[in-house]
């Protein structure tokens, strides 16, 4: 899952990208509100966190503009501010979720999974898919009851396709949300990494629909 995480600190921002990447997230940094205000309208992710007291622009003047804007991405809030009438703001403002610092990473981690398997309509971390059962919270992987030993890469892979079971997702959605703006972004990366997890899965597991894109099987091997 694609996140950007938007936070000024850089001590800060660099707690929150070492766990949310040690989850399993593909973490993406912006530190002022202009910046996250551009890539959030410009740019597809899965979660958005946001710190309010961002420079050139605060976080809240930020998220009114994406949600003017239609962008419905879930944006979980982070602030210093710890009043009921700023959580309120906050979330009138369009925010899906809030957290006062100082906060523990591990909330952090379990409210930032919540969200994004709201927003795909998922309200269970583990998702049985024909043979195929992912752990989203603890980052396992099985079929028919044998683990499976996946990367991080590919369990990112499983995972975005797992919470988007109900359609096939075309190949640029996948190498933006398992990639986003890095040079690997290129095709045969993605087959790649497709052809490691299918060899461990077994056959039937990940179908392709070719021309459109990618999709769990119900059915499994």
């Amino acid at each position: 899952m694609r996140v950007l995480a938007v936070e000024d600190d850089p001590r800060i921002a660099g707690d929150v990208a070492s766990a949310l990447t040690d989850a399993g997230f593909r973490v993406e940094l912006s530190k002022d509100g202009e910046e996250a205000w551009f890539r959030g309208e410009t740019e597809d992710f899965d979660l958005i966190v946001l710190d309010l007291g961002l420079p050139k622009l605060d976080g809240l003047t930020v998220l009114r503009r994406w949600r003017s804007e239609g962008r419905d991405v879930p944006v979980l809030i982070l602030t210093a501010r710890g009043s009921w009438i700023e959580r309120v703001e906050g979330i009138d403002s369009g925010a899906d979720d809030y957290l006062a610092k100082p906060f523990q990473m591990e909330e952090l981690i379990a409210r930032a999974r919540a969200l994004v398997r709201r927003a795909a309509g998922r309200s269970h971390s583990v998702q049985d898919i024909g043979k195929l059962t992912i752990d989203l919270n603890r980052m396992q992987v099985r079929v028919s009851g044998r683990s499976v030993d996946a990367t991080a890469l590919e369990f990112r892979l499983l995972a975005y396709l797992a919470v988007h079971h109900e359609r096939v997702v075309p190949p640029g959605e996948l190498l933006e949300h398992l990639y986003g703006d890095d040079d690997a972004r290129e095709i045969n990366a993605l087959e790649a990494v497709v052809a490691r997890l299918r060899k461990k899965l077994g056959a039937g597991i990940i179908g392709t629909r070719r021309g459109f894109g990618y999709y769990l099987s119900d059915s499994g091997p």
